[in-house]
């Protein structure tokens, strides 16, 4: 995997998932594994430092009234109904842990659905990069994570997920989408192996 046509796409990584306060962390039955994703995200990310793959992240914000979100019914109806996302609170914030590593990361705003493509740039900045693989973590594996990734793949990337640094709501619904649905469009792999072929070039 070439670094240089390699780009790694943050889904969610903001404080009302991350934060222990935060609106939706509790939308994740296994708590532990919240701060596990984290923890591995970060890992990853500094393990590649010196490499020269792309991170953009893509927040996930709402109008402070919701004049952006019309559903009624559905997972988008209840952020709605929760107050979560919504821009200018501090749950919509960056997690503090991303926005320590200052430029290393590309924020590109726009996101206010599942599929980080929809609704921002994201095609076009990794186009211009000459991006050929994209890696996807984040949160929810069910939602904003398939979303993203089959878009991905659709555009004509090579998508890989990563399965220690995304989280379903369930341990089942992780183990579900990792075993029986990724699979389908992309590849399913940690984050060490990841770093392993990146640095092998």
């Amino acid at each position: 995997m070439d670094p240089k046509t390699t780009a790694l796409v943050l889904v969610g990584y903001q404080n009302d998932y991350f934060a222990s306060d935060g609106i939706l962390r509790g939308v994740v039955e296994n708590q532990g594994r919240v701060d596990t994703v984290l923890k591995n995200t970060v890992a990853f990310i500094d393990s590649i430092a010196s490499l020269e793959v792309a991170v953009f992240a893509t927040p996930f914000f709402h109008d402070p009234n919701y004049r952006d979100q019309a559903a009624t019914v559905g997972i988008l109806h209840s952020i709605k109904e929760s107050g979560a996302f919504r821009l200018g609170t501090t749950g919509a914030q960056t997690i503090p842990e991303l926005l320590a590593m200052a430029d290393r990361v590309t924020y590109l705003e726009g996101k206010c659905g599942f599929n980080a493509f929809a609704t921002t740039t994201l095609d076009a900045a990794l186009k211009a990069r000459g991006i050929k693989d994209v890696l996807v973590a984040g949160m929810i594996t069910s939602l904003c994570i398939d979303s993203t990734a089959r878009a991905a793949y659709e555009l004509g990337y090579t998508v890989s997920i990563l399965s220690d640094c995304t989280s379903g709501r369930t341990d089942t619904e992780q183990e579900f989408y990792c075993d029986k649905v990724f699979p389908l469009y992309g590849r399913v792999v940690n984050s060490p192996v990841l770093t392993a072929e990146l640095r092998a070039g």
